[in-house]
């Protein structure tokens, strides 16, 4: 039997301009995860989960006809992983096999509803890893990285693949990713195994080193949101929009990347005034696109860390799920948990996660 388990992950900050190439964000790993696990079979193979089991199957219409949204049903990338890994362990003149595949998720709550971990991403991972092993195909991080991005965009379309990253490299990371036309174009011209050797345009994954005092904490508003969703709803504002839109690009990259010095530099007063920045500008892209990023329970969940000392704001798309708060002292964290607490919010006992390692914060009571 073969068994992976990859982290799921959370945005820091840079969301929604990451999905446009070169414009950087910064991650972490956490210490919830995703597993997969391979048993070998003869004839008929198998993919199971019961976390996934009963998840609703959204649609919409467009044109009046009738549109199933799979990008919220980790099967499909489950599919789109199999599908492109065995794609290259062909052209590694492999011969395929069958397999029983079982996926358990600590990624949702007991009753399934979503954190905002990057489930999906960390499904797609934890695929390629495991049939990179059934395979012997000996997988890079960046072979990895590859084949789940194709994969995770083949079946959403949009998106940065950030969460991809953080699944694959694990700890803290300055993330920009692709130019995706070019990546498209490129799957037309060559093989797969040409296509991962080669750099691909604008795509950088770097580890940070995080400062020794910096203090992390997450927490849950018990509202899920769809990130697909959100994303799409942006892209069909901006494009209105587009003179305010770009400056807000510009400003989250200024924003993202002093805030990547202050990790260089240790400086965490630095990074915590870059997340009350990042944190107005998200607010912005509220006013610009009329998508509602900051909901009122992370209003909430931020308003309340600031007279704790600590930097806060929401976490990936918003809408719901989580929000993030850099302390730079942990005498702040205790009284600020037992006031979401107070107010329904839920603290998230979460580490970031290294492979090798499980770095220690002060999430936990």
């Amino acid at each position: 039997m073969i068994e992976v388990m990859t982290p799921g992950k959370l945005f820091i900050a840079g969301e929604y301009a990451v999905v446009e190439p070169g414009h950087p964000a910064i991650l972490v790993a956490v210490d919830q995860f995703v597993t997969v696990t391979l048993d070998t079979a003869e004839n008929v193979g198998s993919i199971q989960s019961a976390q996934y089991s009963s998840l609703p199957v959204r649609w919409t219409r467009k044109n009046n006809e009738l549109v199933l949204d799979i990008r919220e049903n980790p099967f499909h990338y489950v599919l789109a992983a199999i599908r492109l890994t065995e794609k290259y362990a062909q052209e590694q003149n492999k011969k395929l096999s069958f397999y029983h595949l079982k996926v358990t998720s600590e990624l949702d709550n007991s009753n399934g509803r979503k954190y905002g971990l990057g489930s999906s991403g960390a499904v797609t991972v934890a695929t390629v890893k495991a049939l990179g092993l059934l395979y012997d195909l000996h997988l890079t991080e960046a072979d990895i990285f590859k084949l789940s991005a194709l994969a995770h965009l083949e079946v959403q379309g949009n998106g940065s693949c950030g969460d991809i990253a953080a699944s694959c490299y694990g700890g803290w990371i300055a993330f920009s990713t692709f130019d995706h036309q070019w990546i498209k174009d490129q799957t037309n011209k060559m093989s797969l195994t040409d296509l991962l050797q080669i750099s691909w345009p604008k795509l950088m994954i770097k580890p940070l080193t995080v400062p020794k005092k910096l203090r992390l904490l997450i927490g849950w508003t018990g509202s899920p949101a769809s990130t697909s969703d959100l994303v799409d709803q942006v892209n069909q504002s901006k494009e209105v929009q587009e003179i305010a839109y770009q400056q807000f690009l510009d400003q989250s990259k200024s924003c993202v990347e002093t805030m990547i010095d202050g990790f260089h530099s240790q400086n965490i007063s630095l990074i915590q005034k870059q997340i009350g920045q990042n944190r107005l500008l998200l607010q912005q892209l509220t006013s610009i696109t009329g998508v509602a990023i900051e909901t009122p329970a992370l209003k909430k969940l931020c308003d309340l860390a600031e007279p704790y000392g600590g930097a806060a704001k929401s976490s990936g798309a918003g809408g719901g799920d989580c929000g993030i708060v850099i302390f730079k002292q942990k005498s702040g964290i205790l009284p600020l948990m037992t006031a979401w607490e107070k107010d329904g919010i839920t603290p998230l006992p979460l580490h970031v996660y290294s492979y090798g390692k499980k770095e220690k914060n002060e999430s936990k009571r």
